[in-house]
């Protein structure tokens, strides 16, 4: 069989809202709209049909990526092992382009990948439970990658709902190539366990005849990244990469997606999308910057 292939895209969180920490195992729970960068923003994954499970990472971020063993590719398709017995398995080869430690989930959206591709060698439907299970067994943001598409994602990542119509968006992700992991940012939140967010009460704006570019900015502008305010005091550059998307023109929003530092405009054109990646980037060359339509 030939080798199989998908691409793991940068996932972008809309919306982020905090409700609380859970009182039974401390996660906090969210409600966040996630939607999935274009071609270029994202990983290649490809699997070789093989006697044993390895992998291989090269790629501009393939340092960054860490231990190729503990890499959550590897993590997932062993967790998919467990749930199916005799899995086929093979060679995974990860193309890492996107930035590390950067709240755009490419490590989860690699894992997801290797699952949709174990999936597919092993002849097992996108909906089958034992995808989910592998998924959720990996990590909180490796279930609403399964399927990349537009959906909310509720709890601790565990509740995914059904993809959502949105129209494409044209937009500008930037991430400043300074490194946030996600703990020291829900530390700096500063929510003990059981205790809510004190904006918990605030409903999430409804999504429902999102038909146009302009309906959906009304929607979610009013919307928020609660971990946005935390992550600028562990990395402040977050600041200036907002000021520097907010600078420009057809702008409609800027925020940051995730736990950060990675932050994302969007726009009302794809060509305005574009001339303002290129701006950026010209202006910084140390960003990593990319103009992409987010789905």
């Amino acid at each position: 069989m030939p080798a199989l292939a998908t691409r793991a895209p940068a996932k972008i969180n809309l919306t982020l809202h905090v409700l609380g920490r859970r009182p039974g195992d401390g996660y906090h729970a969210l409600e966040s709209l996630v939607v999935f960068a274009g071609s270029s923003a994202g990983d290649l994954l490809t699997l070789e049909p093989g006697p044993a499970l390895d992998l291989a990472v090269t790629g501009p971020t393939a340092g960054p990526a860490g231990p190729t063993d503990d890499n959550l590719v590897m993590r997932a398709a062993r967790h998919l092992a467990a749930e199916v017995p005799g899995l086929a398995v093979g060679r995974f080869r990860l193309v890492k382009r996107l930035p590390v430690a950067a709240g755009i989930g490419g490590g989860s959206s690699d894992a997801a990948g290797a699952l949709r591709l174990l999936g597919r060698l092993n002849g097992l439907s996108p909906d089958h439970p034992a995808l989910m299970a592998a998924a959720r067994r990996t990590g909180a943001d490796v279930p609403v990658c399964l399927d990349p598409r537009a959906r909310m994602m509720r709890g601790a990542g565990e509740a995914v709902g059904p993809a959502l119509p949105l129209p494409p968006v044209p937009a500008v992700l930037i991430n400043p190539g300074v490194p946030v992991e996600t703990a020291p940012v829900f530390r700096a939140l500063g929510l003990k366990v059981g205790e809510a967010h004190p904006r918990a009460a605030e409903i999430h704006p409804g999504l429902d005849g999102l038909d146009s570019l302009d309906a959906l900015f009304a929607r979610i502008a009013p919307a928020r990244n609660d971990l946005e305010a935390p992550a600028l005091t562990v990395a402040p550059v977050i600041g200036d990469t907002l000021a520097a998307l907010r600078d420009q023109a057809d702008c409609r929003l800027a925020r940051m997606s995730g736990s950060g530092a990675t932050v994302f405009g969007l726009f009302g054109h794809r060509s305005a999308a574009v001339r303002a990646a290129r701006t950026i980037a010209a202006a910084q060359p140390g960003w990593w910057v990319r103009a992409t339509l987010l789905r």
